[in-house]
């Protein structure tokens, strides 16, 4: 058969594009194993605030047997750069042990671990059960002050920059103002030479009234003492304190409220429940809210903290998430 130079030529042009092809779908393969794993996390990178976890929005699968030290790894496969540890949440292997330094250094060194494993930073750890730090009780409020030196110590260990604390005492605002003060002074004096602050959330009771919290920080006055502003902790008073699905008795304007705390912020929470079909909270304006967290000049973290029973919790957290996220790109 004669040959045929134009078919030897073809054959060589389709061998050269088939080629080519090959080596571009494998750079492009190369490039697209350095992006981000998900959408999120690109769109994380992008915008206003970090975002962290908060370990109460995962206190369900604790209580029902998850282990509390997988915290990291959920906490990055759902996208966050931060976490937000809650001291109870370790009670079952603390108290047991009767928060000896062993047990406390065992949480810091396996939590430590967790968080470096996955390359996380550690931020905050949110304390419960320790005591009341604004007690009418004098040498109670000492003791409750004590009882807050090792999570300090253990705040220290981790790297993080604050512990949160209640203010739970008094219901009197005459009383619980100075007493406030007091128990603030003593635990940040303390915790001053740890390099950890001491902030506080708006979490129930008087702490919520927020022309009360600020006033106590502006007695305080000190640097490594500030707030938690929480976007949905601002019922003062309940009208079954023992049941709270019988609802708020008295309530403060949360973005108010949220304002009036911003110029002491060393964090922020934000709070979730329940979402519309659109992916908005259906009590809290996120953007309105972000918008006062901005104008405040902040721009650190933002925890989530979702505690909704209509959705999982995997699917608040991530709800609440996306929330952010789409909220902050809108900002001004």
């Amino acid at each position: 058969m004669k040959h045929n130079p134009f078919n030897t030529s073809m054959v060589f042009m389709l061998a050269l594009v088939m080629t080519l092809s090959f080596s571009c779908k494998q750079e492009k393969k190369k490039e697209t194993s350095e992006t981000p794993e998900t959408e999120e996390v690109a769109m994380q990178e992008q915008t206003e605030f970090p975002l962290s976890l908060a370990q109460w929005s995962i206190h369900r699968m604790i209580w029902d047997g998850t282990d509390p030290y997988s915290f990291a790894e959920k906490a990055h496969g759902w996208g966050f750069t931060g976490l937000e540890y809650v001291s109870q949440l370790y009670n079952k292997e603390l108290e047991a042990a009767g928060f000896s330094e062993e047990a406390m250094n065992n949480f810091v060194a396996r939590s430590n671990a967790e968080a470096e494993k996955y390359g996380l930073t550690n931020l905050i750890i949110m304390i419960d059960g320790q005591g009341d730090l604004a007690t009418s009780d004098a040498e109670e409020r000492k003791s409750a002050v004590e009882n807050h030196f090792k999570w300090v110590d253990a705040a220290a260990g981790l790297g993080c920059h604050s512990i949160r604390v209640n203010l739970s005492g008094s219901t009197d605002p005459a009383e619980w103002v100075p007493n406030a003060v007091d128990g603030l002074t003593q635990l940040a004096t303390y915790a001053k030479d740890k390099n950890i602050n001491i902030i506080v959330e708006n979490h129930g009771g008087l702490s919520s009234d927020a022309t009360l919290l600020a006033e106590v920080m502006s007695t305080v006055n000190m640097e490594n003492c500030g707030t938690l502003p929480d976007f949905g902790n601002f019922c003062i008073r309940r009208n079954d304190p023992s049941d709270y699905s019988k609802g708020c008795a008295e309530m403060y304007d949360m973005y108010k409220g949220v304002e009036e705390l911003m110029p002491f912020a060393k964090a922020v929470s934000a709070k979730s429940h329940n979402f519309d079909e659109a992916g908005n909270e259906t009590d809290i304006d996120y953007g309105k809210m972000l918008q006062i967290v901005k104008s405040a000049g902040y721009s650190g973290f933002i925890g989530v903290e979702y505690e909704g029973n209509e959705l999982s919790e995997e699917e608040g957290i991530i709800a609440t998430r996306d929330l952010i996220l789409r909220e902050a790109k809108m900002l001004q």
